[in-house]
Parts: C-alpha cells; structure tokens; sequence
C-alpha cells in the first residue's frame, strides 16, 4: 500500500511557503511513496495576468508551474511518484474556459473546490456577520449546489473539502439542509472522490474537511475518497495520514485512491 497525499501548496499562490521540492523532500521524510502538486490555478477567466497575487498564481506562470512538476518527477523518479495536480476554482460562467487551459496539459488529476459562493469568499470572516439563519441556509444551499455543478462538470477527479464553509464559521454545520445528501447521491454518481482534508484544524472548526457524518453518509452512498493535508507549509505533508485511514476503515470505507494520469490508483484501506 502506498502513502500518498494529493493536495499541497506552494509559494507561487502567494499564500503557502516553500518550494515545490520542499514539499517532495517533506514527502519522503514523512514516509510517503506518492505526493500530489496541486497548488492553485490562475484564475484564467480574468483579463489580468494575476489580479489576485494572494490566492493564486499568475496566468503567465502556469507553464513553469508544470514545468518544475515534471522536471522534480524525473529527478525524484524511484525515490517517490510526483503527481502533477491543480486545485481550481469552480466557476460555472468560466467552466469551459478552464477546460480549455487545462486541456493543454498532460495533468495526473484536478481538484476542484468552491470558495466563492455570490461572489464572496468561503473564508471570509465577516461574510455572516448580521445574517439570519434563513440567510444562511440560502448561502449553504447555494454552496452544496455549487459542489454538484462541479461534479457533474466532468472537470475534476478530485472535490476539495466539501464543508469547508464551517472553516470560520463553524455553527453552519448545524443549520440542517438535505443538499448534503443530494450533493454526495450526485457525487456518487458522478465516481468523483472526495478527500479527507485535515487543514481544518488550522481554522476555528478545528477537526477535518468533512465531518464524521457527512464521512458516513458518504461511504453509504459509496462516495470514492482520497487524502489531501492541504498543507501550505512543508511541516504539514501527510499529517494525520494514518489517522485518517483508521476513521475511514471504522467508518466503513474498503479502499481510497489517488489519482495518476487522470486515472484512479485505488490503494485498499
């Protein structure tokens, strides 16, 4: 069985430290056999080249992002398996347009994660302050569908931290809404993986991305899963791997996989 982790970040988005290589020399002391590139991609959408230099990388530094992946996949080769991955926003309007882009690249996997829903970001801090819980709920609703959009895209392998609107805020877990269930009966059958994503800890909700029930809800709906850290700083590779694959074999889960050549490896749990 291979250790793997399928989502990290690097100081091209303007956000996370260190060098991709940092990540994979991370990866190797952390024990790992697999480690997924995934930083975030340029908002392609924009005219600007890099309108958001905090968040993303800019447009014009794309090709060297899969540049650098796939010259660290040869020099690493037999030591570890580097996997050249992305993380992408989903946007519905500007679909087709990161279609395009990321179709000129021989990709091993794409995840995509909402961070915006009407227009603003998931992490904001303020975006509930003065709201009514009625309020909330449309803006919870509007998430879950956002996260079904996505996997019907066809776009991605991978969905990022599906509930990662509690991140800051973490009382929206408890406002109740069947979308959840709707959305994993989509992302079932749609065959895209959701991951474990343990950067949770690092924001107010404290924990993992999803939660216990929506993990056992997904596992009854035979929802695929996979492992990402979402680590922005190489100290966070593969952090609480083990952890993770305990909870998904007591939560009922048989296997998880990781994603090479935009193919499922599936590794039994």
């Amino acid at each position: 069985m291979n250790k793997f982790d399928m989502h990290t970040h690097h100081y091209r988005c303007g956000h996370a430290k260190g060098t991709i290589e940092d990540y994979i020399k991370a990866a190797l002391d952390s024990g790992l056999q697999v480690i997924g590139i995934s930083d975030h991609s340029p908002y392609f959408a924009e005219k600007m080249d890099h309108p958001y230099p905090h968040i993303t990388m800019a447009a014009s530094g794309f090709d060297e992002y899969i540049q650098e992946i796939e010259e660290l996949k040869k020099k690493y080769k037999g030591r570890i398996d580097v996997l050249a991955g992305v993380e992408s926003d989903y946007f519905p309007k500007a679909a087709s347009t990161y279609k395009h882009e990321f179709a000129k690249y021989e990709l091993d996997y794409l995840i995509g994660s909402v961070h915006f829903v009407e227009d603003r970001n998931i992490f904001d801090k303020n975006r509930w302050e003065g709201m009514t819980e009625e309020e909330m709920l449309r803006v919870k609703n509007k998430y879950y569908y956002l996260i079904q959009q996505s996997a019907r895209s066809g776009m991605f392998d991978i969905l990022g931290h599906i509930d990662a609107l509690k991140g800051y805020f973490p009382y929206i877990s408890e406002l109740y809404t069947p979308e959840i269930e709707q959305t994993l009966k989509v992302i079932a059958e749609t065959e895209t993986a959701i991951e474990v994503n343990t950067s949770g800890k690092m924001k107010y909700c404290g924990g993992w991305y999803p939660s216990a029930g929506i993990l056992e809800m997904a596992c009854h709906y035979g929802v695929p899963v996979t492992f990402g850290s979402d680590s922005h700083v190489p100290e966070r590779v593969g952090d609480e791997w083990e952890e993770v694959r305990q909870v998904l074999k007591e939560t009922g889960f048989k296997e998880w996989r990781y994603y090479k050549e935009r193919k499922p490896v599936i590794q039994p749990l």
